[in-house]
């Protein structure tokens, strides 16, 4: 299937993929400008009203960056919206996201038609997260645009299945756009994301480690001195099974080894700063693919090596 133009036209074929609390404008705009969709969580404008601020300003940015460089146009950006029960923020913010006409709505840990039908009455297009075939169906039948499959390895809540099982699973009925999240850090995976089925890779975890992220410096050197063997697999911080930097369970007096089990009845985003902020803030999340970034840089040069990776990758194969 044809993309739609939305996600046609990228100069590599990437999603940023919002990080909590470490996704803002900065960040988002340093993406769009370097050709790959930059995302946000809606939850990281805090209070509610700093999301109609913070859309103002990347929107404002990257159209005079489209005029000054008509040759590299930036890429669209989009906003994550939670839909869990526990969101008391989701129609505000929906209703912020209106205003703004923004070009894609990421949809996670539930799927919601009156959502989707919202998005397409302003010329936008949605993306859900999925960890398996049957969450991948509910999605598309609630009139999802878009999948991202969420598979093994990656960084945040992530799921247990293989992306070669994933991805071939939801390829056997499904021919709209879909993203492939899970240890992807290179533009030779990139490439091999496509190869498998995907039309784009989802990538996370190599932008904490830019200049423009809104990390702190230990959280960046975690994930440049970090390997796939440093992240655990836990339900404890948020409720829901995730990746994590052991070196920040280890700082917060917790043995890695050794985690209790979570309880999903204590997953909370609501917009106060609670439980989850904090969980996110003191518990780093990683995906495994972090062997493969050595240092901190800005986003413009982290993605320009990918695109030579991508390019160099492609004429191996011959592609």
């Amino acid at each position: 299937m044809t993309l739609p133009p939305l996600l046609s036209s990228l100069r590599l074929p990437v999603i940023g993929s919002p990080l909590f609390i470490i996704s803002g404008p900065d960040l988002v705009i340093a993406q769009c400008k370097a050709g790959i969709v930059g995302s946000f969580p809606a939850l990281n404008a805090r209070p509610q009203a700093l999301l109609d601020e913070w859309l103002h300003r990347i929107t404002q940015e990257l159209s005079a960056h489209n005029r000054a460089n008509p040759d590299a146009p930036a890429a669209p950006f989009a906003v994550n919206q939670i839909v869990h029960k526990s969101n008391d923020r989701l129609e505000a913010d929906l209703a912020t996201c209106a205003k703004w006409q923004v070009p894609i709505v990421i949809t996670s840990l539930g799927a919601r038609e009156d959502l989707n039908t919202a998005v397409h009455g302003w010329g936008g297009i949605t993306l859900h997260d999925v960890i398996d075939d049957r969450f991948a169906r509910k999605a598309v039948e609630k009139g999802a645009d878009g999948l991202i499959a969420v598979a093994t390895g990656a960084g945040g809540h992530a799921g247990r299945l293989s992306p070669f099982a994933l991805i071939a699973e939801i390829r056997q009925w499904f021919t709209g756009p879909l993203a492939l999240s899970g240890s992807i850090a290179t533009g030779d995976a990139v490439l091999a994301a496509q190869a498998m089925g995907a039309d784009l890779a989802y990538i996370g975890s190599p932008f904490i480690a830019t200049t423009e992220a809104n990390a702190e410096e230990n959280y960046k050197q975690g994930i440049v001195e970090g390997r796939a063997s440093d992240i655990v697999y836990s339900n404890l911080f948020t409720g829901v099974h995730g990746n994590y930097l052991r070196r920040s369970i280890e700082a917060a007096g917790m043995d890695p080894d050794n985690l209790p089990e979570g309880d999903l009845k204590t997953m909370d985003f609501g917009g106060g700063n609670g439980s989850k902020a904090k969980a996110w803030r003191d518990i780093w999340g990683s995906g495994q693919g972090i062997g493969s970034v050595d240092r901190v840089e800005l986003v413009a040069d982290r993605v320009a090596r990918m695109r030579a990776e991508y390019s160099a990758a492609r004429a191996r194969l011959a592609v």
